[in-house]
């Protein structure tokens, strides 16, 4: 009988997941590993040899860990929910003229129904992740809040996780920093670990061409959308792209075009085939909408505004703002200071303090 209970743990073959993995069966938890199939590359028509989390290395060497450990280690093949749900959104997002989040998405959306389902069924009290943030109750919430190392903290991506999942969720590298993790990784003879290069693609595009994906993914989508007006903000029409599924808010280099100053898009527009382009200047709006929201800490904030931290991207620091809940799944941000290439499709999320209140995702951004 364990010290603790039956635990299980995700781990993607990376030093973080199996740290948590180790940490706790230290601890006394009957550890079960279990590491998530979610892509086969090979299927997408991709050059790049298939890395990161869904590889045959990271699974073999999450699996080595077990082993030498002595806990059961298990491969979950969710290639067909995760398809369906995460890269379907994905492409669906850039049809729409959206710039998707497909981490997030995939995050909270599929990966924790899809452990806590199988905890069910191998009868595990909880679920653990190598997430650097953390979770804390408050008048009867669970609350995502940041991790201590403010480098490596992921609260963002781990906004739309639900109360039930929260509540049988833990974090153990929360308390904890990359430097303290890969310092317990030497000391237990994990230099395997302490030097595997670390990915940050996709893990559907590991080549990071999202447009050759799409266009392999959508059938005759570059006839359907080629052609299309690169616009000024002025309305002048200054030539032609590939197709506005091809661009992203924000983005300046890869456009294909010279006007002899640098130009950025500013604006996507799906129902005309128009990416406007404009100054740096023209990427700057004080506030958004935000929608499909997940309120973490405060389950009601309708007719109410407080203030917050709001961040629009992983790596962008959050910003002061107002959130105003103004209908049940609508969010108004008004930013104190205007903020560069809010684009939507992106999640927002809104801090008090470290603890997360909660997120959604950007569905437009505007000057008020």
């Amino acid at each position: 009988m364990s010290k603790h209970g039956r635990i299980l743990v995700a781990m993607s073959g990376g030093i973080d997941s199996s740290l948590a993995a180790v940490m706790l069966h230290e601890e006394g938890y009957e550890v079960i590993g279990m590491t998530m199939k979610t892509w086969d590359y090979a299927a997408s028509g991709g050059s790049k040899k298939e890395t990161g989390c869904c590889s045959l290395d990271s699974i073999n060497d999450a699996r080595n860990i077990a082993v030498n450990l002595g806990f059961p280690h298990y491969i979950l093949d969710i290639r067909e929910e995760f398809g369906d749900y995460v890269i379907d959104h994905f492409t669906g997002e850039y049809l729409e003229g959206r710039t998707p989040n497909p981490c997030v998405l995939c995050n909270t959306h599929v990966k924790w129904d899809a452990l806590l389902k199988r905890a069910n069924n191998l009868g595990c009290e909880h679920l653990a992740t190598g997430h650097y943030a953390n979770i804390r109750e408050e008048n009867g919430r669970h609350v995502i809040s940041k991790g201590k190392d403010a480098l490596k903290d992921q609260s963002y991506v781990l906004w739309g996780i639900s109360q039930d999942s929260l509540s049988r969720t833990q974090l153990p590298l929360g308390q904890l920093t990359k430097k303290e993790i890969r310092e317990m990784a030497v000391e237990r003879g994990f230099f395997d670990l302490v030097n595997k290069s670390e990915s940050y693609e996709i893990c559907f595009v590991p080549d990071n061409d999202y447009r050759g994906f799409l266009k392999r993914r959508v059938d005759g989508l570059e006839e359907r959308v080629k052609g299309g007006d690169f616009i000024l903000q002025s309305g002048e029409k200054v030539g032609k792209h590939e197709g506005y599924p091809f661009y992203t808010v924000g983005q300046r280099k890869g456009l294909g075009i010279a006007l002899g100053y640098p130009v950025y898009v500013t604006e996507i527009r799906k129902d005309t085939n128009e990416v406007i382009l404009g100054l740096e200047k023209h990427l700057f709006k004080n506030a958004m909408h935000v929608g499909k929201l997940n309120m973490q800490k405060y389950p009601d904030l309708l007719g109410q505004e407080r203030e917050t931290m709001t961040k629009i991207r992983y790596k962008t620091p959050s910003a002061p703002a107002i959130a105003s809940q103004i209908e049940k799944d609508r969010m108004e941000v008004i930013f104190k200071e205007p903020i560069s290439a809010i684009a939507p499709g992106q999640a927002a999320v809104f801090y008090e303090g470290d603890d997360v209140i909660g997120g959604g995702w950007i569905l437009k951004s505007f000057n008020a």
